[in-house]
């Protein structure tokens, strides 16, 4: 059985090395395509011995296709036989509790032993899209939420609770009680996701492992580990803290066209930050673009964000991150305007830390 947290393929790598995708859906490129470009993602991961593929959950964005990660996930337990699939992650206010415990509790029973459920509090969109997805719901009540969706995964609640006896998630071990079984699945392995200090004390307080997304605040990273450390609780589920941190990468054959792709991914989020639609021009569109002097400012900073380069530079730029905040594992999260540049990002990393290359097994391909 895979340990349901600790990754341990790792090559030259200074940590094990695990993948994060958006379905990348840029200018030009179809839902349909962006969703094959995930799933040859997601067989080179497990191909190159990456520890675990990752979906993020985003709404009314044109250049992302990930709005239901529970789906992909399906489709990818057809693709994988070894890798661990997961949400990098659910946006756990934009969903009643219950409904995220039934939908990985599902992924569990279809893939035993690989699920992975991270949670975050953010709403992976707009306000406006947030009020729509939310209905009146806030993210002021997320511990709450979490200990919800624990006791639903573990069939807990205590005597006096409504839902005791009257409400199971299902899949899930109420299901199982009922059918007169033993415990046929575990349940999925449960993250917490962030980018301050907020998301890293509750998961120190839960002993819970923990997710900092440091492709959006790099120059955190260091410190929410540590507040994570010092603060952490022994659980059931993890005795000693375990933290990953996820970086932005865009490794090409040359550093012109790595610098191209990165690019492509600033504009998206000048956009963004400007009030406009995530959307992932061309490289072409974005290197002819007449930038003010705000937007080359934010450009430039998000650029500056990207490990860019050609794959030994990116790599160098990987170690030295690790050495400065010491993540137990590293996941890589390649930006740029198509899929497939994308994949030769991830393989051109691979390549430069001699992960090894496995054959898939017939059953998954």
């Amino acid at each position: 059985m895979n340990d349901p947290i600790r990754g341990t393929a790792r090559g030259s790598a200074p940590a094990p090395l695990s993948v994060l995708d958006t379905a990348l859906a840029g200018r030009g490129v179809s839902a349909a395509d962006a969703l094959s470009g995930s799933i040859a993602l997601a067989e080179l991961a497990e191909r190159r011995g990456f520890t675990r593929y990752w979906v993020t959950e985003h709404h009314s964005m044109p250049g992302v296709s990930s709005s239901s990660p529970a789906v992909l996930l399906a489709r990818l337990t057809a693709h994988t036989t070894r890798l661990r699939l997961g949400a990098g992650g659910v946006m756990l206010p934009n969903h009643p509790p219950l409904i995220v415990a039934e939908q990985y509790g599902l992924l569990q029973a279809l893939a035993p032993d690989r699920i992975d459920l991270g949670l975050g509090r953010a709403p992976g969109t707009n306000q406006a899209t947030a009020a729509a997805l939310r209905r009146g719901r806030s993210d002021d009540d997320f511990p709450q939420q979490v200990v919800e969706l624990l006791r639903f995964l573990d069939d807990d609640f205590p005597e006096e609770h409504p839902y005791r006896e009257r409400v199971y998630a299902v899949p899930g071990p109420g299901q199982d009680k009922e059918n007169g079984l033993p415990q046929t699945t575990g349940r999925p392995s449960v993250w917490l996701l962030g980018s301050s200090g907020y998301s890293a004390q509750l998961a120190a307080r839960l002993g819970l492992p923990f997710a900092f997304a440091a492709h959006f605040s790099p120059d955190h990273v260091a410190g929410a580990l540590r507040l994570y450390r010092d603060r952490f609780t022994p659980s059931a589920v993890l005795t000693e803290p375990y933290a990953l941190a996820s970086f932005a990468v865009m490794a090409a054959d040359d550093e012109h066209e790595a610098l191209r792709q990165t690019r492509s991914y600033a504009h998206s989020m000048m956009r963004m930050l400007h009030g406009k639609s995530y959307l992932v021009p061309t490289a072409d569109e974005a290197a002819s673009y007449p930038y003010t002097a705000s937007e080359q400012l934010v450009l430039d900073r998000w650029t500056n964000t990207v490990l860019h380069g050609t794959p030994d530079r990116v790599t160098v730029h990987l170690d030295r991150l690790h050495e400065a905040a010491r993540p137990d594992e590293i996941m890589i999260a390649s930006v740029g305007h198509t899929p497939q540049a994308l994949l030769r990002s991830t393989e051109l990393i691979a390549d430069a830390y001699t992960l090894p290359s496995t054959p898939v097994p017939v059953s998954a391909r």
